[in-house]
Order: structure tokens, then C-alpha cells, then sequence
């Protein structure tokens, strides 16, 4: 009995180192062949943002899409993709719900405290969009003292509180209520990022609304990424400068917009 609980114990002990080699086997196996990346990550998008992200015959397409896609090529990962109004995208990458997000998200410094951003991929700006009869608004110094349609939790709705005098902001989660809002005399007018505004009208509203006015407030969009994830916000940089590089980024580009970027 004495001889088989010491030969019990030498077997024991003998799996017990053979485990921890296994284990430090695949731990360096990993150090090796790993970047500290995943295999996949969720990327939450608002897929009321064309030409952006939308859907269309079930299939979610737009700039954002195809240049999230090329990026996980180029990297390595695959997307498991989520989709929520806009108003909710920072909050699910605090909580850790998403990991990465991108829905033309301006990149200011108030959301660097609470996410992190990649560098810049698109150049945007603000526009004005009235009733084609509108003859009393050509520019932002008339809608003082208006109601103003725009997306709910975005940089234009900060820009309307913060700069323009007695102007209410009628906040929507969807982009389409707000143009319905103009289109039906309920505001009076649209002020929205300017790609979005400039093809709901070429597309939609062709026959109801125009534009008026400059671009006003200048901003990038960022992909954004839930804090703490240094090597990925990394890996995309150099992912999208690759694209850059190789002609792909201004090939999407010119997909949506019709024009390559300057």
C-alpha cells in the first residue's frame, strides 16, 4: 500500500510539472505568434448615416462599412457587427458592450475623456439644409431665435446650443425624422454634418429641399475605440495609412462621394 501511494505521488507530481511546461509552451507560442490582438471584435455603427452606413436590400453597406471591413483585412480580425442609434455608441464602448465604433463620430476633445479615437479618416463640416421656398434663411446668422432639426447626441446639436442665439434644438434619433421635420414645416430648418445633408437632398429630398449657406465648424471624424486598447488603436492606424498608401481608401472614397479626396 506504501509502495503504491509513492508511485501515486511521483505519477502526481510528474503530471503536475508536465501541465505547467504546457502551459508556458502555449503562453510563449502565443507571445510568439500574437500582437496582443483578438481574433474579433464588435464594432457598433448607426446605420442611418448615409452614404455612411445604411441599409439597403438587407445588407448593411456605406463608406464606414467598406472601410471597416478593408481595415480588419488588412489587420487580421473579423467583425461582429452591432448596430444602435447613435446616442448609444459611447456609452456601449464605456461599458465594454462594444469594442470598436464608427458612425461619423467627430473627434473633439470632451469624448477623448471618455473613448479613444483613431487618426483622422474623413474631413466633414456643418450644413444647412431648408424648404426649397425658404427665401428668409441663406446662412447660420439666420437661424437665430429658429427650431432647428438635428441627430440626437451629436457635434451639430453642441454647435446649435453654443452658438446660435435663441435657436431650439429638436433632437431625433433618426436622421430621416429630422429631414421629415423640415419637410413638413414643423422646424425650420436642418443642420447636420455636410455629406449626410448634401445626399439626403441629391437623393430624397431632391424635390423639397435645398442648401444654404458655408460649412461651418470644420471636423474630423475618428473611428472610435473603448479605452485601454492600445495595440489595436495601433494596428488600425497603420492599417488605414496602408490604405492610404496603396490607393484602396481613395477607391471607397470615390465609390460613395464620386470624387476622389483632395
Amino acid at each position: 500500500m506504501k509502495r503504491w501511494k509513492t508511485w501515486g505521488s511521483i505519477l502526481f507530481f510528474s503530471l503536475f510539472l508536465f501541465g505547467l511546461a504546457a502551459c508556458g509552451g502555449k503562453e510563449e507560442a502565443a507571445d510568439a505568434d500574437g500582437n496582443g490582438l483578438k481574433d474579433s471584435y464588435t464594432v457598433a455603427t448607426d446605420t442611418s448615416f448615409v452614404p455612411f452606413e445604411f441599409k439597403e436590400d438587407g445588407e448593411y453597406v456605406g463608406f464606414d462599412i467598406d472601410l471597416i471591413n478593408a481595415i480588419a483585412d488588412e489587420v487580421g480580425f473579423e467583425i461582429n457587427l452591432e448596430t444602435t442609434n447613435f446616442d448609444g455608441i459611447i456609452p456601449g464602448l464605456q461599458t465594454g458592450q462594444f469594442d470598436i465604433a464608427l458612425a461619423g463620430i467627430g473627434i473633439t476633445e470632451e469624448r477623448k475623456k471618455s473613448i479613444d479615437y483613431s487618426d483622422p479618416y474623413y474631413e466633414s463640416g456643418l450644413r444647412i439644409g431648408v424648404k426649397n421656398d425658404n427665401e428668409e434663411i441663406k446662412g447660420v446668422e439666420d437661424l437665430e431665435g429658429k427650431t432647428i432639426a438635428t441627430r440626437l447626441g451629436s457635434t451639430s446639436s453642441a454647435y446649435i446650443k453654443e452658438n446660435i442665439d435663441g435657436a431650439e434644438a429638436n433632437e431625433y434619433e433618426q436622421l430621416d425624422q429630422a429631414y421629415l421635420a423640415v419637410e413638413n414645416g414643423s422646424v425650420d430648418a436642418v443642420l447636420y454634418d455636410a455629406p449626410n445633408v448634401a445626399y439626403y437632398i441629391q437623393t430624397k429630398g431632391e424635390d423639397s429641399l435645398k442648401m444654404v449657406g458655408d460649412l461651418y465648424e470644420a471636423e474630423n471624424y475618428g473611428i472610435a475605440f473603448a479605452k485601454d486598447q492600445e495595440e489595436l488603436v495601433k494596428a488600425v492606424n497603420e492599417a488605414l495609412e496602408t490604405l492610404k498608401e496603396n490607393g484602396k481608401y481613395d477607391e471607397i472614397y470615390e465609390k460613395w462621394f464620386g470624387e476622389k479626396p483632395e
